[in-house]
C-alpha cells in the first residue's frame, strides 16, 4: 500500500464547523471553546507523556535551560521571558489573539500539574521511547483540534502559522524548523537534550499536519490549502 505524504504540503488551518468566524472575539461559539478546551487538554496530555517518558525535554525546555545558565534565572521565568519574546515576535506577523491564547497556557499547566503524579513510568526503555511517541502524535493531535478552533493561538503556535502565512511553506516543515532553531540555540548555551528531544522536534510538525489532513478529510467540504 502506498503511504499518502500530502499532509507533509498542507499551508494553513483547515476552518471546519468547530471554527471561530473571529479569533479575537468576547461572544465565540460554545462549540468553538468546547473544541478548543478539548484539544488544549489533549496537547498537555501529550506533553506530560513525553515527560513521563524521560527520555529528553521539549525543544523549549531545553532553549529555557541554555537560558538559566547565562542569565541565572529559574527555568520557570525563562520560559516565561521566552514567551514573551514570541508574543512581540508576532507584531510583524500581524497575529491575532484570542482567549485560546491565554488558555493555552493555563489550561496545559494545569492538565501536567494534574496529571503528571497518576502516569505510570515504565521501566523499559522500548516503551518509554514508544511512550514519547505516543506523546509527541498526542500533543500535534490536540494542536490541530485547537488551532482548528481559530480563538487565538498559543505563543509557539501563533509564531508557527504567522511564519507559514509569511513564507507559505508548509506547517510541518515551519513548525520542525521552529523546534530545531530552540534546540539549536538552547544546546548552544548549555541546555541539556535527548532522543525525546529531537523526536518531538522532528514530530511535532508532520504530526499537526498529519492530524489537520485527518480531521479535514473526516468534516471538511473544502480543500485544505496544499
Amino acid at each position: 500500500m502506498k503511504l499518502n505524504l500530502r499532509f507533509l504540503s498542507i499551508r494553513g488551518v483547515p476552518t471546519l464547523f468547530w471554527s471561530s468566524p473571529k479569533a479575537l472575539t468576547i461572544t465565540p461559539p460554545m462549540k468553538s471553546v468546547a473544541f478548543l478546551i478539548v484539544g488544549l487538554t489533549l496537547f498537555g496530555l501529550g506533553e506530560a507523556i513525553l515527560i513521563v517518558a524521560a527520555i529528553g525535554v521539549s525543544p523549549w525546555t531545553v532553549l529555557a535551560q541554555g537560558i538559566t545558565h547565562i542569565m541565572g534565572w529559574s527555568i520557570g521565568f525563562a520560559t516565561l521571558m521566552t514567551s514573551l519574546f514570541v508574543l512581540i515576535c508576532w507584531l510583524p506577523l500581524k497575529q491575532t489573539p484570542g482567549i485560546g491564547t491565554l488558555l493555552n497556557i493555563l489550561i496545559i499547566a494545569s492538565v501536567l500539574d494534574f496529571l503528571l503524579p497518576y502516569i505510570p513510568r515504565l521501566e523499559s526503555s522500548f516503551f518509554n521511547f514508544m511512550a514519547a511517541m505516543f506523546g509527541v502524535v498526542l500533543t500535534g493531535f490536540g494542536g490541530a483540534v485547537y488551532l482548528i478552533s481559530n480563538l487565538g493561538p498559543g505563543p509557539r503556535d501563533g509564531l508557527m502559522t504567522g511564519l507559514q502565512r509569511v513564507t507559505d511553506f508548509p506547517i510541518a516543515w515551519v513548525r520542525s524548523a521552529i523546534e530545531l532553531t530552540a534546540i539549536c540555540i538552547g544546546w548552544s548555551l548549555g541546555g541539556n537534550l535527548g532522543i525525546g528531544t529531537v523526536l518531538f522536534a522532528l514530530g511535532i510538525g508532520p504530526s499537526m499536519a498529519a492530524s489537520m489532513y485527518f480531521l479535514q478529510s473526516i468534516f471538511g467540504k473544502t480543500k485544505v490549502g496544499v
